[in-house]
């Protein structure tokens, strides 16, 4: 019976972000240039990192992770969202729904635990100096990597086996851009509060503890260094502060969506394309604007090819 019932919906209906034909043009060509952005400067802080030796070190090495991880991240869901600017009737196939949702929540959970081990390496950094060569050393920098992907992993896969088996046999209407598992939940043909919730939680769960670690990380950080060093004080601020902007950004939304029980249609759609859109695009922003590094590897770069 479940196979009957799922295999009655083979595709969904997408709203997408509105109804004028005028406004969804006007939208194709700012979303366009905003991915087109995303990707390039995403692959130039990999490519940067990788050819500049200077930056060899775990700090960097996480951050060209990072920023490939929003390479991945944005292009999930973005390029789908531009093309049907495109359609008249915005589908997506069932197979298709669930990759969505596999993968946004494959590199959203892996971004959370790496952004938490770019904390622990500012950490070790900051209040551990001494320390710091013999402790991030190559092997725990790939361990580290290694952990967010297999989180990443196992948290979309243990998502995807709870919905994948629903039976859809009803509605397929999606008043969304892309598939996400609280939208697409709804429409299963049977009494899904307790999976629901249990589903929510899990992503919940996760995003809160990542971003509890955060800040329970950055607070001991400049706690630490004001205690210690009044001098040094400004240098930490400085440090951190790419890597606080991005944890708000990034984590504000996903605690939201998931844990803020009221659904607002325009504030769900505002918060998604925040978190599937802008943010891949503010991450290199604000590390290259952030970073002296970075700023000055890519005055090299220039001076290079000059």
């Amino acid at each position: 019976m479940d196979e009957v019932n799922q295999s009655s919906v083979y595709e969904f209906l997408i709203l997408g972000l509105c109804d004028s034909r005028e406004l969804q043009l006007f939208l194709l060509v700012i979303f366009s240039s905003l991915y087109l952005i995303t990707i390039l400067g995403n692959i130039f802080i990999v490519l940067l990192i990788i050819t500049d030796l200077r930056l060899h070190s775990p700090m960097y090495f996480l951050l060209a992770n990072l920023s490939f991880i929003d390479f991945c991240l944005s292009s999930v869901t973005t390029p789908k969202m531009i093309t049907d600017f495109l359609k008249e009737k915005k589908t997506i196939t069932f197979g298709g729904c669930m990759c969505q949702i596999f993968f946004g929540h494959f590199f959203g959970g892996g971004e959370m635990v790496l952004l938490v081990s770019m904390a622990y390496d500012r950490y070790v950094a900051i209040c551990k100096p001494l320390h710091y060569s013999s402790i991030m050393g190559r092997q725990m920098c790939i361990w580290l990597v290694m952990t967010s992907w297999i989180i990443g992993f196992v948290h979309s896969t243990s998502q995807l086996v709870l919905i994948v088996k629903l039976p859809f046999c009803g509605p397929k209407t999606l008043d969304s851009f892309f598939c996400d598992i609280p939208l697409v939940i709804k429409l299963a043909c049977m009494d899904t509060y307790i999976l629901e919730m249990f589903i929510n939680a899990d992503s919940g769960v996760l995003a809160t503890i990542c971003f509890i670690l955060l800040v329970t990380s950055y607070s001991y950080i400049l706690f630490t260094v004001c205690l210690y060093s009044k001098d040094g004080a400004s240098k930490a601020l400085s440090t951190c502060t790419a890597h606080i902007t991005v944890v708000v950004l990034f984590f504000g939304p996903c605690i939201f969506i998931y844990l803020w029980p009221i659904s607002i249609t325009w504030v769900d759609k505002f918060l998604a394309v925040f978190y599937a859109v802008i943010t891949p695009l503010l991450n290199p922003a604000i590390y290259t604007l952030r970073n002296q590094e970075i700023k000055n590897a890519m005055k090299r770069l220039r001076c290079q090819h000059i």
